[in-house]
């Protein structure tokens, strides 16, 4: 008897639990607190900030709007005769346009060597010295803070007139960015991955050769497409300065008012342009597949 009163007894209590129990009304989704109004509020500060800034440049600069909208036919004018290609000059583009290329893809692939060594000495994770990661960022931060445009022009003062200046200022730069890239590239690896091997006494070469460059290799193709679509468009522009290669033959074809010849160029930039991104993607994907 006793035992089925409690029983009893305990199943009421249960029973008396779950009525006193508050129930959501249906229909009524339940509200989940945002903890960004902070964050929110420095939108519209920010944006009156980039409308300030946009307005303080254009009373500085002065342009003259109205002149720019007299000049709108002109360019549609420029454009047409750009249109009309002139073949004529074929041998002399095509040798550029190979200048240019073999230009950027030697920057590239001398800064992907220096980029993978001086990101080791950037990464936290590689050789763990502070220091020698703190003054190798600080450094290569330097080198990026500086434009292409002008490491080439440095070593057009160096090394004269041709492609040798070209190939030094993009190293240069394009080293520079594989080294910030590659360092958080290589930072981005697990670190229990990296723990596993040194506990089998492996060194730290051994571990980033092994460990931390194959994990880290498809963020490396990604980031060499990128930086050669980059290089080769700057290439374009600096052959304009006296680097050598298409941009020269762009350059003195405008001087020249010979469009046609400009507009085959202009035209065989974009298509290897478009060809080298389109290889990249191609190439990323089967390292994701």
């Amino acid at each position: 008897m006793n035992l089925q009163y409690s029983s009893e007894s305990g199943s009421a209590l249960e029973l008396e639990k779950a009525v006193s129990l508050p129930r959501e009304k249906p229909g009524r989704p339940k509200r989940i607190p945002v903890k960004c109004r902070q964050r929110n509020r420095l939108i519209p500060v920010f944006l009156i900030g980039v409308a300030a800034l946009s307005l303080a440049s254009l009373l500085y600069l002065g342009i003259d709007w109205g002149k720019m909208a007299s000049r709108i036919p002109d360019i549609g004018v420029v454009f047409w005769d750009l249109a009309h290609l002139d073949f004529s000059n074929m041998d002399l583009i095509l040798s550029s346009l190979v200048e240019t290329v073999s230009i950027a893809v030697l920057s590239l692939l001398y800064s992907l060597v220096l980029g993978v060594l001086f990101g080791m000495l950037a990464a936290r994770n590689v050789f763990r010295i502070p220091v020698l990661s703190v003054v190798t960022q600080a450094f290569f931060t330097f080198l990026r803070a500086v434009p292409t445009p002008v490491w080439v022009l440095l070593m057009l003062v160096c090394l004269g007139m041709g492609p040798e200046a070209g190939v030094a200022g993009l190293c240069v730069h394009t080293t520079a960015f594989f080294t910030k890239s590659f360092a958080q590239s290589f930072e981005s690896i697990p670190q229990e991955t990296i723990e596993a091997l040194e506990v089998t006494g492996a060194s730290r070469l051994s571990v980033f050769c092994n460990a931390i460059l194959p994990a880290a290799f498809s963020q490396i193709v990604a980031w060499a497409g990128m930086r050669l679509e980059t290089n080769f468009s700057e290439c374009a522009i600096l052959g304009m300065v006296g680097a050598g290669g298409i941009g020269y033959v762009i350059s003195n074809s405008l001087q020249g008012y010979d469009y046609g010849t400009a507009g085959v160029a202009i035209l065989l930039v974009f298509l290897i342009a478009y060809a080298i991104e389109r290889l990249f993607v191609a190439i990323k994907k089967k390292f994701n597949s």
